[in-house]
């Protein structure tokens, strides 16, 4: 029954690959007689791809820096540094996650568009474009995401307590208790939290379609539409382009799957 499913699952998938190495006008077979890469030659040349890709590489990348650094930060505190008021303020925020993305997008483009000091804005944000059409823009909704607040108070809440106190009764401060005790301990959780960051920001297509108007600001989500946007639709262009947006994700999975896998059965059960 699983390898049953498993080819059902996976069919697609080779088909897309048996199409994308297939020469424009042949016929599509399940193993191609002719195969070739002029298709993939064709994707990276029409669809702009290696600007593209720089673009969200640099938006990922730090992405995963943020989101590895604040949530994380941010969870040990609500978990072992208790302050008045934090239980409420962490339900509040948490409650966030259920607001749709179609409600906060014009209060976060209008936000990029009014940023202060950036695309010819004063102080005031006003004058320019803020950071609208630009790297900048592209990053701001990504950099820091309250599941992952949640998803690290879940995972520092089930650890030991004792751990700290032996620390503090050391002499160590706050910082160096969750830098050198707590943090080399939560590997499987920066590993889940950096693929939840790198495949929410690498796929994501709706916020660089609100903010990006040029193609010094396109992501890969928006470059591969550029053969679907005529009538004239070249699948074959498209499923090369397809394949080489998706490897980066495959890989990223597939380097953290047994640390991800571990990170998310234990920041779903743990407190």
């Amino acid at each position: 029954m699983l390898a049953a499913v498993t080819a059902a699952v996976l069919l697609p998938f080779w088909w897309m690959i048996s199409l994308a190495f297939t020469p424009e006008g042949h016929s599509v077979r399940f193993i191609p007689e002719q195969p070739t890469v002029e298709n993939f030659q064709i994707a990276v040349q029409a669809a702009n791809l290696d600007t593209a890709f720089a673009n969200s590489t640099l938006v990922t990348v730090v992405a995963v820096l943020t989101n590895c650094t604040v949530p994380v930060i941010a969870g040990y505190s609500f978990a072992h540094l208790p302050f008045r008021g934090s239980k409420p303020l962490f339900y509040v925020l948490l409650s966030t996650v259920a607001i749709p993305v179609s409600v906060t997008l014009i209060p976060l483009f209008l936000m990029a568009r009014h940023f202060p000091l950036a695309g010819g804005n004063d102080l005031l944000g006003a004058g320019g474009s803020g950071l609208l059409d630009s790297v900048g823009g592209l990053m701001l909704p990504y950099l820091v995401g309250t599941m992952n607040i949640f998803l690290s108070r879940q995972y520092f809440a089930g650890m030991d307590r004792g751990f700290a106190e032996a620390a503090r009764i050391d002499g160590a401060s706050e910082l160096r208790t969750f830098a050198q005790i707590y943090l080399p301990m939560a590997k499987p959780l920066l590993a889940l939290v950096a693929v939840f960051s790198f495949t929410g920001v690498w796929d994501d297509f709706l916020w660089p379609l609100v903010v990006s108007a040029s193609e010094r600001s396109v992501t890969v989500q928006l470059a591969i539409t550029t053969f679907a946007a005529s009538g004239n639709v070249r699948y074959g262009a498209l499923m090369a382009a397809t394949i080489l947006v998706t490897l980066p994700v495959l890989v990223v999975f597939l380097v953290n799957q047994r640390s991800f896998i571990s990170g998310l059965a234990e920041g779903g059960i743990k407190g």
